[in-house]
């Protein structure tokens, strides 16, 4: 028998349910929100709701900060005592500093991986799923990590935010981009790209219309799509039928075998505003 054990987890950037979390044994530590230059711990001290309240009440978008050095030590110290081995999924290299502060902290503990996601969100989720059940088959960490690397470049992760008010807030847009997205109803895809976010498709119309376009889009080529696993992560929404379109939407296109609906977290939240919904997916 093969006693040999990984233990996976995450920053809090992945966006998992805690339902998902608890079936998979995983556990996240918390990057930070800051408000008002107060830094709270993401959905431990806040939640997006909170930071959608502050906003609306002060009209300033607050900010997010990595993880640092000290906490990933702690936090990796205590999981090597219960496994052979740690992998540790984080946000972005290109959006946070909390892949470098990892991999600090790992190199003094031993004997834990740090995997740069290249991503965000569910899209950071589908990587870590991935891995859990790599390493429940007693799987040693370093071909995991060679699995999800290669998993890595076929993560399609895409959002359609409702509008640019928070990314303009955030300096991430310009004010005449946003007035003129808002004027013409713009509602641009942002899509990660080597690590970044960038602005794909345009599309116009209600929010309703334009998600029903965007599934049709995103999965138009069924031929290069993974049908193993779909998040549709959101931000939470005003009109939360929408979800359930937007799910409807996808099965009738695609036959996923596990779809999950999720919220995002305050990173996610506090970049785009509420009413952003994503379909993510890996390509074969």
């Amino acid at each position: 028998m093969n006693n040999y054990s990984v233990c996976i987890t995450s920053d809090s950037t992945c966006d998992l349910s805690p339902e998902l979390l608890e079936q998979y044994g995983i556990d996240t530590l918390p990057l930070y929100a800051v408000l008002g230059g107060k830094a709270y711990k993401d959905g431990v001290e806040i939640t997006p709701d909170e930071i959608y309240a502050s906003v609306k009440a002060t009209g300033k978008i607050g900010s997010t900060a990595a993880i640092n050095v000290d906490e990933y030590l702690t936090f990796f110290t205590e999981k090597r005592k219960t496994c052979d081995a740690v992998i540790h999924f984080t946000i972005s290299s290109e959006m946070s500093s909390c892949y470098q502060n990892a991999c600090i902290a790992a190199g003094e503990v031993g004997g834990v991986y740090v995997m740069d996601s290249r991503n965000l969100s569910t899209g950071i989720g589908l990587l870590v799923l991935r891995a859990c059940e790599l390493a429940r088959q007693g799987i040693a960490a370093e071909v995991i990590m060679s699995a999800i690397r290669e998993m890595a470049g076929r993560v399609d992760a895409t959002f359609i935010p409702e509008n640019l008010d928070f990314l303009k807030m955030g300096g991430r847009c310009s004010a005449a981009a946003a007035l003129s997205a808002s004027l013409l109803r713009i509602k641009p895809c942002i899509q990660v790209r080597d690590g970044h976010m960038a602005v794909g498709k345009k599309y116009t119309g209600s929010m309703g219309n334009v998600l029903m376009k965007y599934v049709s889009d995103r999965l138009g080529d069924l031929e290069t799509v993974d049908l193993s696993r779909v998040f549709i992560t959101h931000s939470g929404m005003s009109d939360p039928t929408l979800v359930d379109k937007v799910k409807d939407a996808v099965l009738a296109i695609a036959p996923f075998e596990d779809v999950q609906v999720t919220r995002a977290g305050c990173t996610v939240s506090m970049h785009c505003g509420p009413n952003t919904l994503g379909v993510l997916f890996c390509k074969k």
